[in-house]
């Protein structure tokens, strides 16, 4: 057993002058490596940050990019809506002005038609004044007039129904204070009350619109 510690002492000596110098260098060795560890500690944290800044950049520049696009769209809705409106006001224009130039070409020719109306007036007054019992054969010169005087209220009357011209005759109907013009009103028996009993002139009426009220004598309560 000496032999053997012997041995191991002998061998350890020419090895301690290793060791004491290791010894003597692993502080400044110990020192890099702290240093290394903390730089290499900082590089991880500045690379970290970065990653987290990069990170919430994205984020920032995609919000403002929702806003933006919020803004955007809230334009195109009130542009669209803009749009919609001025199509309906354009729409509501032009359907004004067909139903004005309708109206136009139905009611054109008001003032020309009140114009003929007297003709057709006289021309019926002409005929109402023939008296029936003198036309007879004996009197071919008036038999001719009044057949004359006929066909042109008969021609008359047709040129004015091609034109949407109609005659009110109101006779026995319920008095409208749209196409009837009350001249007075008289107890009449076997007559409703409000009812026409008698028509002094003869009312038009131009496309359904009354274009003179006939003149006429209303029946009243007795």
């Amino acid at each position: 057993m000496a032999a053997v510690a012997q041995c191991v002492r002998g061998a350890l000596r020419p090895r301690l002058p290793l060791l004491s110098v290791v010894l003597r260098t692993s502080p400044r060795l110990l020192c890099a490596a702290t240093q290394q560890k903390s730089t290499g500690q900082n590089l991880e944290e500045d690379q970290s940050q970065s990653q987290n800044e990069q990170k919430v950049e994205p984020s920032s520049a995609e919000k403002m990019l929702a806003e933006e696009k919020a803004k955007l769209e809230e334009q195109l809705k009130e542009v669209t809506d803009k749009y919609k409106r001025a199509l309906a006001d354009a729409e509501n224009v032009r359907q004004r002005s067909q139903k004005l130039v309708e109206e136009a070409k139905l009611y054109g020719i008001q003032s020309f038609c009140k114009d003929l109306l007297e003709v057709a007036d006289i021309l019926e007054k002409a005929t109402e004044s023939v008296p029936k019992d003198e036309i007879k054969d004996e009197n071919p010169h008036l038999k001719s007039l009044y057949e004359g005087l006929v066909m042109t209220e008969v021609q008359i009357q047709k040129v004015f129904k091609k034109h949407g011209l109609l005659r009110l005759n109101p006779v026995g109907a319920k008095f409208d204070p749209y196409e009837h013009e009350a001249l007075f009103h008289t107890p009449m028996e076997g007559q409703e009350p409000g009812t026409i009993a008698l028509v002094s002139k003869i009312g038009y009426k131009l496309h359904g619109r009354t274009l003179r009220p006939a003149l006429v004598g209303v029946v009243k309560d007795a």
